[in-house]
């Protein structure tokens, strides 16, 4: 006897589902994309890890126009999915990945991957021999299946509140 399969109704897509993404440069238009990409990851993921004061005072940008400006001023790549911006990330001079985030809706589906692909190649490119980046509680395992080592246990002050993250590395091949 044949057991049936519910399918996923159209337009929806089964949770282990994986996202065929692209990958583009930033453009300035792309600003309040990734304001709104960074703050809900925060506020509807990062939230299991941090708690609500911690989590107001991370989860704010403060004026959009300097985030632009911020944005521009450094290498940063979008993350697309079926034409949508559904994640960022950047490279700072230094070889710091300063910032990957993801929507909520879209994590675990292969999103931030292809963002640290990119952010890899373009350290290559630039002649670093690692990247480094400040993991988050949340953000730490991800670093880690990805071949980042943890280097020390610190915690960042952020308008007033202290956070707990990771200073971790990843020697690039």
């Amino acid at each position: 006897m044949e057991i049936k399969r519910p399918r996923p109704s159209k337009g929806s897509m089964p949770m282990s589902s994986r996202h065929d993404i692209g990958i583009r440069e930033y453009a300035p238009d792309d600003a309040g994309a990734t304001i709104d990409i960074f703050l809900r990851a925060i506020r509807e993921i990062a939230s299991k890890d941090y708690g609500p004061a911690q989590i107001d005072a991370w989860a704010k940008v403060d004026d959009p126009e300097v985030w632009a400006q911020w944005r521009a001023g450094r290498p940063t790549w979008m993350a697309i999915y079926e034409a949508q911006p559904v994640g960022f990330s950047d490279l700072k001079a230094d070889g710091c990945l300063d910032m990957m985030f993801v929507l909520p809706d879209h994590q675990g589906k292969g999103v931030a991957g292809p963002l640290l692909k990119t952010v890899e190649a373009a350290a290559r490119h630039q002649g670093h021999r690692r990247i480094f980046t400040e993991a988050s509680l949340t953000a730490r395992p991800f670093f880690e299946r990805k071949g980042f080592i943890v280097l020390a246990a610190q915690t960042v002050e952020k308008r007033g509140q202290t956070l707990p993250n990771f200073r971790m590395e990843k020697t690039l091949a």
